[in-house]
């Protein structure tokens, strides 16, 4: 049985790009400061790839992969209510960026794509990007309007909170 495709065209592009938005979509980028230094890259590194960031977060995750990978699929489950599909659609670790990126399935509320970017630059400080595209694709996201894309934004917001609370007291190099 082949996967389930994904609910959007242009899989793929946050990977060379995190602030492209295709035409109709609507854009998200928020970069949080989560510290400095290598410890901390790596650690906030691990717990992205690992999904410990997003479960921290109180979010619920179903998947049966341990890391995240291209070809993954995995379900979010926000609040008990939303379920929301996706695939990852790509992967990096360098040596000054990790993440990755998921793609919406049919189900997720939303169609578009979202990256979690790790990214330690070159004065030693380490920021995660959390970039998407999408657009509502029920009639309840329809329904909600600016209040959706308000949840968006405090979902990034909340990404960054948490990573920076999960590397809190590793010493800087």
């Amino acid at each position: 049985m082949s996967p389930a495709p994904f609910t959007h065209d242009a899989v793929g592009a946050t990977r060379d790009d995190l602030s492209f938005c295709p035409p109709g979509y609507r854009p998200l980028y928020v970069r949080t400061r989560i510290g400095e230094g290598r410890q901390v890259f790596a650690r906030a590194s691990e717990a992205l790839l690992t999904w410990e960031m997003h479960r921290a977060m109180g979010v619920g995750i179903e998947t049966d992969a341990e890391r995240a990978a291209p070809g993954v699929d995995v379900t979010v489950h926000l609040a008990g209510l939303l379920r929301a599909p996706c695939r990852v659609v790509w992967t990096v670790t360098e040596s000054r960026r990790t993440g990755w990126a998921y793609g919406t399935l049919e189900g997720h509320p939303e169609t578009g794509e979202e990256a979690f970017v790790v990214d330690r630059t070159g004065d030693g400080t380490v920021w995660l990007t959390v970039a998407a595209f999408s657009r509502p694709a029920k009639w309840y996201a329809r329904a909600a309007g600016p209040a959706a894309r308000g949840f968006q934004h405090a979902y990034a917001r909340r990404a960054g909170a948490t990573l920076k609370r999960l590397c809190a007291g590793l010493s800087e190099d």
